[in-house]
């Protein structure tokens, strides 16, 4: 199990580290974690839901993501609430001061249940647990689902990992090694320093002090990875950082406050000509090559966020110069006319209650949408038709409540691929285009990416990029690949690994 001294330590990161290297050995890792608390969502083959870092750490292991992997999935809404997901399917909403009265028992079930399903699928693997936060919340130890509670469950060996980036490293493990109980102190069977900056050799009078004072032995120094990763958390994503000012395209993302499955845009990220730049509030919008309004768990609250710091005039102002919008999911359903939440589903009214009335969305597509409780959950393979061109092949999965319908004629001259309700887009009178899909992923499509981008570097002038470019999988395979070579240099894992028996 891999443990951190606090949330952001690096624990999902060197999870997926901990999987590769496994799996080159030989062995059959099986990442798992209890319990997760995060809008960045995968669906699996079976239309469950479960944590992105879930289904990172399973391609690490060379797995198809499963719900299992990620039993109990908690997803914030605001006003102190979560959506409960178990196994993959929504059971409920939580509220905060009254979630492990209501949802401590079933949680274990579920997660005793996650665990029997991957165990039985995999017979002989080695599972690879995530801790989640801090596993010494003295407030929340009692109730504790998926840290130490876990550990002993399994009997497993765990990692603490420590984050050096952040300063007062030796207090994070030395406070949390004094807040164990004594019958959960002997499960640490190792520390890492992670995020380590500069010759690791300068360390060493540290390391020594650790094993004194701990009595357990510093496994590895992690350096400071310059790589962009998949984000593991939102506050990775806060904290993302790295020289990107000079280059040739620039696509500005608002920061809502409900922001959800920010993963879509790793492929972008990982573009060398390609500028992400995320609107804080209060920012002006500017006059970026393109907007992409990202998707949102609440997304009347994000839309009227959008009102509220007079981003919804910027981009009509925008899109007057002749810009380019592209909406994904939530920010699909952002861009039509109108927007119902008879159940109070989208945060459309304080408190979460029904909204009788439509409320009205940007108008920049024409497009009817309705919230209900049924949820669209399932992997889609398509042909999209836009961009013009060769229609190119495209996998992704949807993940949303709403349903829209275009209100114009011709709506088959508007879809954007080959299948009804699934995106829209339209040509604005300047030159410019409102685009939108409910298709997450359709950024890891090389071909397609390559496409739409050459239509922003076709308005600037640029000369074109080979549409021939691989998927993103194939790169995010080479970062996990890199990764695990990091860690296999720096990281000994003897005392952690026994043989099966």
């Amino acid at each position: 199990m891999v443990l951190g001294t606090s949330s952001g330590a690096g624990k999902s990161l060197m999870s997926a580290a901990l999987c590769r290297v496994l799996r080159r050995q030989g062995e059959s890792p099986l990442p798992f974690k209890g319990q997760n608390m995060s809008l960045n969502a995968w669906v699996d083959a079976d239309g469950g839901e479960l944590a992105y870092s879930q289904a990172l750490q399973a391609w690490a292991a060379e797995l198809e993501p499963v719900a299992a992997m990620n039993p109990v999935l908690l997803k914030p809404q605001g006003d102190s609430t979560s959506e409960v997901i178990h196994l993959g399917r929504s059971v409920g909403i939580a509220r905060a001061e009254l979630y492990y009265r209501d949802w401590f028992r079933p949680g274990w079930a579920a997660i005793r249940t996650g665990l029997g399903q991957l165990q039985a699928a995999h017979p002989g693997g080695r599972l690879v647990l995530e801790g989640a936060g801090s596993p010494v919340e003295v407030n929340l130890q009692p109730r504790d689902l998926t840290n130490l509670r876990l550990a002993q469950y399994l009997r497993a060996r765990c990692l603490l990992v420590a984050d050096i980036e952040r300063g007062g490293v030796f207090a994070q493990i030395v406070g949390t090694l004094a807040l164990l109980r004594p019958v959960e102190r002997p499960l640490i069977r190792g520390i890492l320093i992670n995020r380590f900056r500069g010759r690791a050799e300068l360390f060493e009078a540290g390391r020594r002090w650790l094993e004194r004072e701990t009595g357990i032995p510093v496994l590895g120094v992690m350096p400071w990875l310059e790589e962009l990763f998949p984000p593991e958390d939102s506050l990775d994503l806060l904290e993302r950082r790295g020289g990107r000012e000079n280059r040739e395209i620039t696509i500005a993302v608002p920061r809502l406050p409900s922001l959800s499955n920010f993963s879509d845009l790793d492929p972008l990220e990982a573009e060398p000509s390609v500028r992400l730049r995320w609107l804080r509030p209060g920012e002006a919008l500017g006059d970026p090559d393109a907007v992409v309004l990202a998707g949102s768990k609440q997304t009347l609250r994000d839309l009227a966020w959008l009102r509220e710091t007079g981003l919804d005039q910027q981009l009509h102002t925008y899109l007057a110069r002749g810009g380019t919008v592209f909406g994904i999911c939530g920010g699909l359903q952002m861009l039509g006319r109108e927007l119902v939440d008879p159940e109070g589903l989208e945060g459309g009214e304080p408190g979460g209650q029904p909204r009788s009335e439509a409320m009205p969305g940007l108008n920049l597509l024409p497009l009817h949408t309705r919230f209900g409780s049924s949820k669209q959950l399932a992997q889609r393979q398509v042909r999209m038709a836009w961009p013009p061109g060769q229609p190119v092949p495209l996998e992704g999965f949807e993940l949303h409540h709403g349903r829209s319908r275009w209100l114009d004629d011709d709506e088959a001259g508007a879809m954007i691929s080959d299948t009804r309700d699934l995106g829209w887009w339209r040509a604005t009178p300047q030159g410019g285009v409102v685009a939108g899909t409910y298709l997450h992923g359709i950024f890891e499509s090389g071909g397609w990416r390559r496409r739409w981008l050459n239509q922003l570097r076709h308005r600037r002038g640029l000369q074109a990029l080979p549409e021939l470019k691989e998927n993103h999988a194939t790169q995010r395979h080479r970062l996990i690949e890199r990764l695990a070579d990091g860690f296999e240099r720096h990281v000994d894992l003897t005392p952690l690994l026994r043989p099966h028996g």
